[in-house]
């Protein structure tokens, strides 16, 4: 009567879960990957640091500019020095306006900039109707800091380092994604699992309770046995009832993650397919160090530091120089203006050297110096941390997989050992306390098996991450090109 019951269950659950999409963990995986909310937030951010990368880009190309304004009306008396000293305010009615378009190009190499210029400006007095118009018809103009730090040299360097970087890590954050839809999967697993193993021990546990109750009807066992098993019955349906809620609950938060419509249902496959795969130590930690946005990370922030040791030596004095040279006219037109040019030129040296400022130049360098060395310190310190971590995990991954082999083993064996206590106690050889503890142990083992199943995943995909290479499949999950 037992086993027909337990067969019927299995039987009845078979069909249930016929009816249902069964997914595995690649399918949770490519689902969390295309359009989990966690995969798009990844997916903005590289669209934004590209942007940022052009932003970048532009600094360092010719822009053409036109500005100007709009004229200005002016109605008010002003002051107006006359011949003998003395001041009168006249009335003054006027109006102004200018329009320039100028050509402007960084000089990278020197921090500098030079731009090729045309302006015209217009006044005009509304009381004596008298109209006058200026042009720069071309000047060339050239800005340059002397001594002074050079922002755009040093972003050169770090920049295209920092869009790299970028790109690698959309990558890590997309294994980070594959990983999160792992730990989903089997927490969703586990649940599953758990409700499967509640659902048949409270099917068993009424069988046994019937079984137990004809035999107390019958005088062939106890009232203190039959209220053990009843005790058991009660304790497997609140078992059932707990293990419904955490279905549903690691069902929804699995279903929100990925994405799936709420009305449909899934079940999840156990993924035993375990890849068998070498991993050299030496190897993971080459690909981690080629491929890792970590590792190239650490050389930016080691010109950044040079860049603020510059950036101090730059401060302790300014000089600029200004010069430029053109041709200029006015007239009483606008193509009055632009005739006859004369000779336009401007050259400027500005200097701002501190004479006492009671050390604040020392400081800033000392600063400047003492961060730089800092900061190598902890670069250092983080590079042996980045191998370290590299290495333990895959020492890591080879003890999982071996734990896998003996985690199934005892699962089978511990299934094993319970049919031959059931079929036990069914002929009365042993007592209902013998079953119980056969069962408690089937149920770990089993959850044993699973919880070394996601240990293993969860290691693989942390190795994928930190190493940016696919081991499985001998492949490179990110290049240059990418």
């Amino acid at each position: 009567m037992n086993k027909i019951l337990i067969t019927l269950c299995f039987i009845a659950l078979s069909l249930t879960a016929s009816s249902q999409v069964v997914y595995s963990l690649d399918n949770i995986i490519n689902l969390a990957k295309g359009q989990s909310p966690q995969a798009k937030q990844a997916e903005t951010r590289k669209e934004n640091r590209f942007w940022q990368y052009r932003f970048f880009r532009s600094n360092y190309n010719p822009q053409l500019a036109l500005s100007g304004n709009l004229p200005a009306y002016s109605n008010q008396f002003i002051p107006v020095i006359q011949e003998d000293g003395s001041t009168q305010f006249r009335p003054v009615e006027q109006t102004n306006s200018s329009l320039a378009l100028g050509l402007f190009q960084p000089i990278a190499p020197t921090g500098g900039s030079i731009s090729v210029n045309t302006r015209a400006s217009q006044f005009q007095d509304l009381v004596i109707d008298d109209t006058r118009w200026r042009s720069t018809i071309v000047d060339l103009t050239i800005n340059q800091p002397i001594f002074a730090f050079n922002e755009l040299k040093w972003d050169k360097k770090t920049e295209p380092i920092r869009y790299e970087e970028s790109k690698r890590s959309f990558v890590e954050e997309m294994e980070f994604v594959s990983r999160t839809a792992v730990e989903r999967f089997f927490d969703y697993l586990d649940a599953q699992v758990n409700y499967q193993i509640a659902e048949f021990n409270l099917s068993n546990n009424d069988t046994i309770y019937n079984i137990e109750k004809g035999r107390y009807n019958i005088g062939t066992t106890s009232e203190d046995k039959l209220l053990q098993v009843e005790l058991q019955l009660l304790r497997s349906k609140q078992d059932l009832a707990n293990a419904e809620l955490d279905l549903q609950t690691s069902r929804l938060a699995l279903r929100t993650f990925i994405g799936l419509n709420e009305d449909e249902s899934f079940n999840l496959a156990l993924p035993e397919d375990i890849p068998v795969f070498p991993v050299d130590e030496d190897l993971a930690l080459q690909y981690a160090k080629d491929n890792r946005s970590d590792f190239i990370a650490f050389e930016r922030r080691r010109i950044e530091a040079d860049a603020q040791v510059a950036e101090a030596k730059g401060q302790r004095f300014q000089m600029n120089l200004n010069a430029s040279f053109g041709l200029n006219s006015a007239g009483q037109s606008f193509d009055q203006s632009y005739q006859d040019g004369q000779t336009q030129q401007f050259a400027n040296l500005t200097l701002n050297i501190p004479i006492v400022n009671w050390g604040r130049n020392e400081a800033r360098m000392k600063t400047a110096l003492a961060n730089k060395q800092l900061t190598d310190y902890v670069i250092a310190q983080e590079e042996q941390n980045f191998e370290q971590e590299i290495i333990t995990q895959v020492r890591q991954l080879d003890v999982l997989r071996q734990q896998i082999e003996i985690s199934k083993k005892s699962d089978e064996v511990a299934q094993k050992r319970y049919e031959v206590a059931q079929n036990r106690y069914l002929i009365g050889k042993i007592d209902i306390t013998n079953l119980n503890i056969a069962l408690t142990e089937k149920d770990n083992a089993r959850r044993s098996y699973i919880n070394a199943l996601r240990s293993y995943w969860l290691a693989y995909y942390d190795l994928r991450r930190l190493t940016l290479y696919d081991f499985s499949n001998n492949e490179l999950l990110y290049t240059v090109d990418d």
